[in-house]
């Protein structure tokens, strides 16, 4: 019977692991099937060609990306379009987030929830842009903002409820970090 027990313990983090790709991979296949709209389907065209990249290099199933492409390509699937989302955070770091969404009367209520829960509110467009520069790939802020450990706490945990909506696909944030990031 002890082999039950460690069959027990691989099958809960096997799950788990399952749970956390599966919800990196559902993100990829929105990114991919917008840009695949965008496209008209052309697999040939640089941000749908960047968008498949990037979900290989998560690992991402060939099949996911093929059904992914089709998708956006037109082959019945909702009109999924790219929004931002404009905020300041703990410390008044300027957050921008993206998200990709089939229903914007959905996703924007539930973003401005997790603000509202965090005791923040949604920007206005334009509220906090200024205080970054866009590259080609993501937003650079101009003047990083270092934090207190206090602030540094309340920005992670914001920045985790975001990441766990489904729709979210990044987030900026001007605050100083290590990394540079």
């Amino acid at each position: 019977m002890s082999g039950h027990n460690k069959w027990s313990k691989i099958k809960h983090k096997k799950a788990a692991t399952d749970a956390v790709k599966s919800k990196v991979f559902s993100k990829h296949a929105a990114l991919i099937a917008m840009e695949s709209r965008k496209a008209g389907g052309d697999t040939s065209a640089p941000g749908l060609i960047a968008a498949i990249e990037r979900a290989k290099k998560d690992s991402m199933p060939k099949d996911n990306i093929d059904r992914a492409v089709a998708k956006g390509g037109g082959a019945g699937g909702a009109a999924l379009e790219e929004v931002t989302f404009e905020a300041f955070g703990p410390g008044g770091t300027a957050l921008i987030i993206t998200a990709v969404t089939d229903n914007n009367n959905r996703t924007a209520p539930e973003i401005k929830h997790i603000f509202s829960k965090a005791g923040y509110e949604l920007g206005a467009p334009g509220s906090s842009l200024w205080a970054f520069t866009k590259t080609s790939e993501r937003y650079v802020p101009n003047m990083p903002i270092e934090l207190s450990d206090n602030d540094g706490e309340k920005l992670a945990e914001l920045i985790e409820k975001l990441e766990e909506q489904d729709d979210v696909q990044e987030i900026y944030t001007t605050a100083d970090t290590p990394e540079g990031d």
